[in-house]
């Protein structure tokens, strides 16, 4: 089964990067340029993964996470959000049960893959007999 994932940044280059490394690796990719338009796309379709930035336009990453948590048909999808080095999270992400990781930018495009298949539990024979 094709997981499908949710790419969120307001960076052109940010949502290329991942979204090449993330289909090459056998994942349906899906990109938004910001949490509005994140939500209008997760509720036509629900991903299994979001990859979000923190800081955006409109609808920033903690209140995209918070919007995800309230509804009980998104509370369960798991959020990676990407952050610019040094900004650290403050109390309003304290109860922000999706998100599973936090990682720094700038990122390696590996990195990134290794944390989407701890998140979604994918292991490493899985991942050796999808390539």
């Amino acid at each position: 089964m094709t997981r499908r994932i949710l790419v969120v940044d307001d960076e052109s280059h940010i949502l290329h990067v991942l979204s090449l490394k993330l289909r090459n690796s056998g994942f349906c990719v899906d990109t938004a340029v910001d949490g509005e338009d994140a939500l209008h796309q997760i509720a036509a379709s629900a991903p299994d993964l979001v990859i979000t930035d923190l800081q955006m336009p409109y609808l920033n990453g903690i209140e995209l996470c918070q919007r995800l948590t309230e509804d009980p048909s998104t509370a369960d999808i798991p959020v990676i959000i990407l952050t610019a080095r040094g900004y650290a999270l403050g109390d309003e992400a304290a109860g922000l049960t999706n998100v599973r990781q936090v990682v720094n930018k700038p990122f390696s495009p590996r990195t990134i893959l290794e944390q989407v298949h701890r998140v979604l539990g994918i292991t490493a024979d899985v991942v050796e007999r999808a390539a």
